[in-house]
């Protein structure tokens, strides 16, 4: 992932962290409620744990590779060794129309739906991402911009 890429995941977990709503599970793990041992219980031992900026990363890749992905990576508290965000990066082609019919369309203009949608989003480097601010969830496309390159999890910090 290019650095500026990285400066927008942390704008969406930012975002997220003021919102109200609880998180997105992914393969059962849910961030603000599954523990690090949960991921180990489930997976196995990471290919590889790593700190970076005060959290516990555990990736997963190679041949460690959590089934349908390419690389999963999970960031934790090392205080209280809570999940507070999941990184997938998808093995199979991903499109558009699919992350639409799964998780919801866009936004309409004016007062925001009671269902999920997301808001069109641009990183640093011109990339789309989709932010579907009621999941806590952003999904990344490619240069393509029509097929997924990773989807990020997180939870509002209220939510715990």
């Amino acid at each position: 992932m290019r650095t500026p890429v990285i400066a927008v995941l942390f704008a969406v977990a930012a975002i997220a962290v003021s919102l109200p709503a609880s998180a997105k599970p992914w393969q059962g793990i849910e961030p603000g409620s599954s523990k690090k041992e949960d991921i180990v219980k489930k997976f196995g031992e990471p290919s590889r744990t790593m700190s970076q900026d005060g959290k516990e990363i555990l990736a997963y890749f190679a041949k460690e590779a959590i089934k349908g992905t390419t690389q999963a990576q999970f960031k934790v508290d090392p205080a209280t060794q809570m999940v507070e965000r999941i990184d997938v990066f998808p093995a199979p082609v991903i499109e558009k129309d699919t992350i639409e019919n799964s998780y919801g369309p866009a936004c309409p203009g004016g007062a925001a739906p009671s269902t999920p949608c997301y808001l069109r989003k641009l990183t640093d480097d011109f990339r789309t991402y989709f932010l579907y601010v009621k999941l806590g969830v952003a999904i990344f496309f490619n240069e393509d911009g029509k097929t997924v390159q990773s989807f990020v999890f997180t939870t509002p910090k209220a939510a715990k």
